[in-house]
């Protein structure tokens, strides 16, 4: 029950910090990094990438996990890492500047979860939407050093452990469609509703934005709070061991998709900082594996595309979605399955939502760089 005091204060002091001392840092910051990368002016990139921004991107999200919050330390990795190569080409009088935030953005991604592939997918796909020759040697060379110095710290490892299964009745083929539809569903719903009800939270934080961004981030700490107790503390943190025990073939509770949903909606809705790469694939697994159960099929397998449909639903990047649960699970058993679930999830995301989660929320970011200029620009200067 200490929780409920713990979270809604960690939540406001995180939600305080992050308005007064870190500006831009809220979220996940993948938002941030791609709008970075739509901006030509050097200053307005560095509202949203700056070291100063990374070192609060890191010490908040440790603060909101150490409360309780449904977020991630993965996602974030994105605007570190992108930061830091700003920062790398501020300094030394580097033009690429889009590719070395691209590059940084990759290397956080493959970094954080031993993923090298789903780092380099992920930069094209999600962060730039495009092929961009030029800077193919600077994020492959981003990756392989990230890659290298992550292997050093924590040694090669699958991020869920090794798992081999595949389908072999006609029940588990159709947990590829169930899972793509699925989970591309509850993807879909989660983005929509968070750019909806966060356009509605900004509008109604404008007016007093330090003190009434305090309060939201304080009434979903209490809500997260109560979640968690009701879920015997289940959806409290990133949700990794529910989703790796599901990868192994133990389900959780049939009910720990949605409760863990419903924390990490009001987490990110909060405006801590934080990621929604990890709870997200803790649904995606928490979901599957519910359907394994009714079905009577394997949890493993459930569990494992269930992550692929939920997560390429939610960030509608299929490749993405693919080649990280691959190389996280190292299911090679399941190549084709996965591929297929991926596919269905981002087809019936697009469907029901038009705009990606990230790009969405990068148009209020670009919006709110280019609002600072030109208001530094009116603002007089002494003589």
């Amino acid at each position: 029950m200490l929780s409920l005091l713990i979270t809604p204060i960690g939540f406001m002091l995180s939600g305080y910090l992050a308005a007064r001392v870190f500006p831009n840092s809220q979220g996940s910051g993948i938002p941030q990094a791609i709008a970075a990368r739509h901006l030509h002016d050097d200053e307005d990139r560095g509202r949203l990438l700056s070291l100063r921004i990374a070192v609060g991107k890191i010490v908040l999200t440790v603060l909101g996990l150490f409360c309780g919050a449904s977020i991630g330390r993965e996602g974030p990795t994105v605007q570190v890492g992108g930061s830091i190569m700003l920062t790398v080409a501020r300094c030394g009088g580097i033009a690429q500047a889009r590719g070395l935030i691209l590059a940084g953005s990759a290397a956080g991604i493959a970094a954080a979860f031993n993923t090298p592939l789903a780092g380099i997918v992920f930069a094209i796909e999600e962060m730039s939407r495009a092929y961009e020759s030029r800077a193919n040697g600077v994020v492959l060379t981003a990756v392989v050093l990230s890659g290298l110095a992550a292997l050093g710290l924590a040694g090669n490892y699958n991020y869920f452990g090794e798992a081999s299964v595949a389908p072999t009745e006609v029940k588990d083929w159709a947990l590829v469609v169930i899972c793509g539809v699925g989970g591309g569903g509850l993807g879909a719903s989660f983005s929509g509703f968070a750019l909806h009800f966060g356009q509605r939270v900004r509008r109604w934080v404008h007016p007093r934005p330090l003190q009434r961004a305090v309060i939201v981030a304080g009434l979903c700490g209490l809500a997260v709070a109560i979640v968690g107790v009701a879920s015997d503390g289940a959806t409290f943190g990133t949700g990794y061991e529910q989703a790796r025990g599901a990868v192994e073939g133990h389900a959780p509770p049939l009910m720990f998709f949605t409760e863990k949903l419903v924390a990490s909606f009001l987490s990110m809705l909060s405006g801590i900082p934080g990621g929604i790469f990890a709870p997200s694939l803790a649904i995606g697994a928490g979901f599957g594996s519910t359907v394994g159960s009714l079905f009577g099929s394997s949890i493993a397998l459930a569990a494992i595309l269930g992550m692929a449909g939920y997560f390429s639903g939610i960030v509608q990047a299929p490749m993405t979605a693919f080649v990280i649960i691959l190389e996280m699970t190292g299911d090679h058993q399941a190549v084709m399955p996965i591929m297929a679930v991926s596919m269905i999830g981002y087809i019936t995301s697009r469907i029901l939502t038009h705009e990606p989660l990230y790009h969405g929320l990068s148009r209020v970011f670009i919006a709110s760089a280019i609002r600072a200029r030109r208001s530094a620009e009116k603002r007089p200067t002494g003589d």
